[in-house]
C-alpha cells in the first residue's frame, strides 16, 4: 500500500499471551513485509488516539500494525483505582513477548519482520521485550518514552532504536540521553522534537513523530 490509498482493514483480534488472552487491532497491508506491535503507556489502551495516529501512517507505507491491550478487563478494573500495574515494566514486557510470539504463528504474520513502537512506560517494556527476542525484534521506537525503566536490560538490546523526544519534556530528555548512552548498538538515534510536550499534543508535532517512526520502520523492516 502507498500513502493516500485506502486505510487497511481492521480484524479486532485475540492475542493469546502466555496465561492470558488481550484485544487487540491487527492491520496488515497488501504485500506488507513489516510488522509494528504498539505498547502504550500508562493509563492508556489499545485505543490510545496518538498511537493510532502513528499506526494509521504506518499502514500508509506498507507497514502492519497490532495495537492490543497490555491489561485484561479485569486487570484494567484494579488498575484503575490503583495505577501499579501501569508500572509493572516486567509484566508489561511479559505480555508483548506473549503478543509477539502470538504474531509469529499467525498464518498473515509469521514471515513478517517485527517492530516496536512503545510510548511512555510501554517503551520500557517495548525495549526489555527486544532484549528478550534478539533475534526476531528488528527496530524499535520510542515516542516520549521511560527507557531509563529498562534498567539492565538496556545493554542487551539489538535491535536499532529510535527515541523520540519532546523539546519541553525536560525531565524525560535527561532520562532519554541517559538510556541512550547505555544503548550498545550501533544503529540509534535520539530526536528532539522542538516545542513538543510530553503528548505531542501541539500543533505539527505528533505528524513528526509518525513521520520520523514511519522513516525508521520502513528502513529496518521493509
Amino acid at each position: 500500500m502507498v500513502r493516500g490509498a485506502h486505510p487497511t482493514e481492521e480484524q479486532l483480534v485475540q492475542v493469546k499471551a502466555g496465561p492470558v488472552t488481550l484485544e487487540g487491532n491487527l492491520s496488515v497491508p497488501e504485500e506488507a513485509r513489516g510488522i509494528v506491535l504498539f505498547a502504550h503507556g500508562s493509563g492508556s489502551s489499545r485505543h490510545s488516539s496518538r498511537n493510532r495516529y502513528v499506526a494509521q501512517r504506518l499502514q500508509q507505507e506498507g507497514l502492519g500494525t497490532l495495537l492490543f491491550d497490555l491489561l485484561t478487563t479485569e486487570e484494567e478494573a484494579v488498575d484503575a483505582q490503583t495505577a501499579h500495574l501501569r508500572f509493572d515494566i516486567p509484566l508489561l514486557a511479559e505480555r508483548l513477548t506473549g503478543a509477539t510470539d502470538w504474531l509469529l504463528h499467525q498464518p498473515d504474520t509469521a514471515e513478517l519482520r517485527l517492530g516496536y513502537f512503545g510510548a511512555s512506560t510501554g517503551a520500557a517494556a517495548a525495549l526489555i521485550a527486544a532484549a528478550q527476542r534478539p533475534d526476531v525484534v528488528d527496530a524499535v521506537v520510542s515516542r516520549g518514552g521511560r527507557p531509563d525503566l529498562a534498567g539492565q536490560y538496556l545493554s542487551r538490546v539489538k535491535a536499532p532504536t529510535l527515541l523520540i523526544i519532546g523539546g519541553d519534556d525536560e525531565p524525560v530528555i535527561r532520562m532519554n540521553e541517559e538510556a541512550f548512552a547505555e544503548l550498545r548498538m550501533k544503529e540509534k538515534q535520539l530526536v528532539i522534537v522542538p516545542g513538543a510536550s510530553h503528548l505531542f499534543s501541539e500543533p505539527g508535532t505528533l505528524e513528526k513523530v509518525a513521520e520520523l517512526a514511519a522513516a525508521w520502520f520502513k528502513r529496518y523492516l521493509g
